[in-house]
């Protein structure tokens, strides 16, 4: 692309709003779509123009970023009937940031091919802050030459790395998740033991942070379940989602992670008692359940 790309955004919820507007004011034309209206005043104050369905924002552009909630949905909407990737241009490059399983991002990866699109997994981690300052962590799984073709469009939304080939974003992404959540889940049992053994939890944790065992998830998370303000930048339910795919990876390959599988099963716990739509540090909450240390 000699010129400067035209791009789509399919999907502008709690991440895709922002990273969308990211874009347009690192000067991009880009045009969005989302399954509700009621991003589209923020994203129209952004100069952003709102396409009435997927194939209209796609047909003309010359990049489709896909920001929604789930592999099968990202399927649909670019796939099924009528789908978007059907409208794109010949050489368009399609880019899914959604955090997929690894076999979805290589069939939807094949498909592109069958319909002359270049193709990048590109999921992100940093949750809303990340996506609001630009500085979200991306995991790119294509071709090299895609990914030097993508490098000026991903900048505005953070710091992209090119980790292999079509999959391997969306394995990176379980990895990161994996990590992501087995830590959250070891914050929540420090600062559960703390406070119950007679220690303050907002003191350990500030002590903890000038250690070894600091860490963003510590610093940011760990100040959440010491609030306890659970309203979601990642719901639980997206984080079971990942580790119930990570879950499955490991199976495929042959991987034994008990970590892994305990903490899956803590987010699935949690989900099956009310907290899906909570914020996955909310997983303090279901091992005080498992404790008998439920607030009132």
């Amino acid at each position: 692309m000699t010129h400067k790309p035209t791009i789509a955004v399919l999907g502008t919820g709690i991440m895709g709003q922002p990273m969308a507007s990211n874009l347009s004011a690192a000067g991009f034309d880009v045009c969005a779509w989302n399954r509700s209206d009621h991003r589209y005043p923020a994203l129209r104050s952004a100069g952003i123009r709102i396409m009435p369905t997927p194939v209209e924002a796609a047909r003309e552009c010359d990049v489709v970023i896909v920001m929604l909630s789930n592999g099968p949905v990202c399927k649909e909407i670019l796939f099924g009937d009528q789908g978007a990737a059907y409208a794109m241009p010949p050489g368009a490059l399609l880019i899914v940031m959604s955090s997929i399983a690894r076999h979805e991002a290589e069939e939807m990866a094949e498909l592109s091919q069958a319909q002359g699109l270049k193709w990048l997994d590109a999921p992100v981690s940093g949750g809303e802050k990340g996506a609001t300052e630009g500085n979200l962590s991306i995991m790119v799984g294509g071709t090299a030459e895609n990914f030097e073709q993508a490098a000026s469009i991903l900048a505005p939304m953070g710091r992209a790395i090119h980790v292999g080939p079509a999959g391997t974003g969306a394995l990176a992404k379980l990895v990161n998740q994996l990590t992501v959540a087995t830590t959250l889940a070891a914050v929540a049992e420090a600062m559960t033991l703390a406070e119950a053994g007679g220690a303050d939890p907002a003191k350990v944790r500030e002590a903890m942070l000038g250690g070894f065992a600091s860490s963003r998830i510590l610093e940011q998370h760990g100040q959440r379940m010491l609030e306890r303000n659970f309203t979601p930048g990642g719901p639980a339910k997206y984080q079971l989602k990942d580790t119930r795919a990570a879950c499955q990876v490991a199976q495929d390959l042959g991987l034994e992670l008990p970590l892994l599988a305990l903490t899956d099963q803590l987010f699935a716990d949690l989900v099956a008692n009310g907290g899906g739509d909570l914020d996955h540090s909310a997983i303090l909450l279901e091992i005080q359940r498992r404790n008998h240390l439920e607030e009132d």
